[in-house]
């Protein structure tokens, strides 16, 4: 009989597969398909600061509109304010009480004190671990690499002293070298990373000459990139390694494993296949791990990975020139005339 267990940030998982933050998993209902259909654990929907600080604006301009209007008016309203992050915790509570696996958090903050604050709330509503989204998007020249890095290493430090549960880091693969900056990390604390975060970038709308909004699942070509870091980071880090992006059957799992993860987070296949796919993803597994004959995942985790094989240049940019040298063989089925 197969054994699908694997250990996640110290915690243990029945199987290696995650659902990862997204609307799904703050809809209680869908949790609970969730949980039915063997999914090994869950990451509730994201806590934005950005989103709290934006709809702090609205009500006050809104509360505001008719301010001083005449002169014996100061205000139609009594004092009130924005209620912050309550709501969203209100919410994680009952995704807790209505679940029985494993459940993360996921926190995008601002500013030091924020990630802070919201890291210890988040803890007290019974979460087993918590995921932090570190990114930087680029804005400003004045601001170099190592100003960056520092800060989110030390908003890791600060953190990890004030909860008790694990902390992963969930990255961009934008870092000048994403290896060395996880390396800090994972000397400074965390207990797991995230393989990598995927951003939604504008589009331009040419007809109106506007920016517009564009969205677009993820497709299995994604996991080349978190696979590659996968295999590098094998072993060489305490932490554990999940790979995100592009995973949307068995095989895609099995390839994460087989370079090194201890599990993947999915989110596209179940909007594309629906919940009840998770069923055949565990299923493909099982299958494939009974054809090699493999009773555990530990028996064949990492095996790829750049520690394990014996071509360790198969990651680095000699598999490039190797592809350039055969590009006339790749290429010959696409014609020009």
């Amino acid at each position: 009989m197969t054994d699908l267990k694997t250990k996640y940030m110290g915690i243990e998982l029945k199987n290696p597969l995650i659902i990862g933050a997204s609307p799904m998993t703050s809809d209680v209902e869908d949790l609970k398909k969730i949980e039915e259909a063997g999914a090994a654990a869950f990451v509730f929907r994201s806590l934005f600061e950005e989103q709290i600080q934006l709809e702090k604006a609205q009500l006050d301009d809104e509360l505001e509109e008719y301010t001083e209007r005449h002169a014996e008016m100061i205000t139609l309203f009594p004092h009130i304010e924005h209620a912050g992050p309550q709501e969203h915790l209100h919410k994680v509570r009952k995704a807790r009480e209505a679940t029985s696996i494993p459940m993360f958090a996921s926190l995008n903050a601002i500013f030091k004190e924020t990630w802070i604050e919201y890291a210890k709330l988040l803890e007290e509503t019974g979460i087993d671990g918590l995921e932090l989204n570190f990114y930087s998007v680029p804005k400003d020249v004045d601001i170099n690499a190592v100003a960056i890095e520092k800060q989110q290493i030390e908003i890791l430090k600060e953190i990890k002293k004030v909860v008790t549960i694990p902390v992963s880091v969930k990255l961009s693969p934008f870092y000048t070298n994403p290896l060395n900056f996880i390396t800090a990390l994972d000397q400074a604390g965390a207990d797991g990373f995230v393989l990598f975060n995927r951003f939604y970038q504008p589009d331009i709308d040419i007809i109106q000459e506007i920016h517009s909004s564009f969205h677009k699942l993820s497709d299995d070509s994604e996991n080349k990139l978190p696979m590659r870091f996968a295999g590098l980071l094998y072993s060489t880090i305490g932490a554990s390694i999940c790979c995100s992006r592009g995973i949307h059957q068995g095989t895609d799992v099995i390839k994460m494993l087989l370079s090194g993860a201890d599990c993947v987070q999915m989110v596209s296949s179940l909007y594309e296949n629906k919940i009840e796919h998770i069923k055949k993803i565990l299923n493909d597994i099982e299958h494939w791990m009974n054809e090699k004959k493999y009773k555990s995942i530990h028996d064949f985790k990492g095996i790829l990975s750049k520690k394990n094989i014996n071509d360790p240049f198969v990651y680095h940019r000699a598999q490039y020139i190797d592809l350039l040298l055969k590009s006339g063989d790749i290429f010959k089925k696409y014609s020009l005339r």
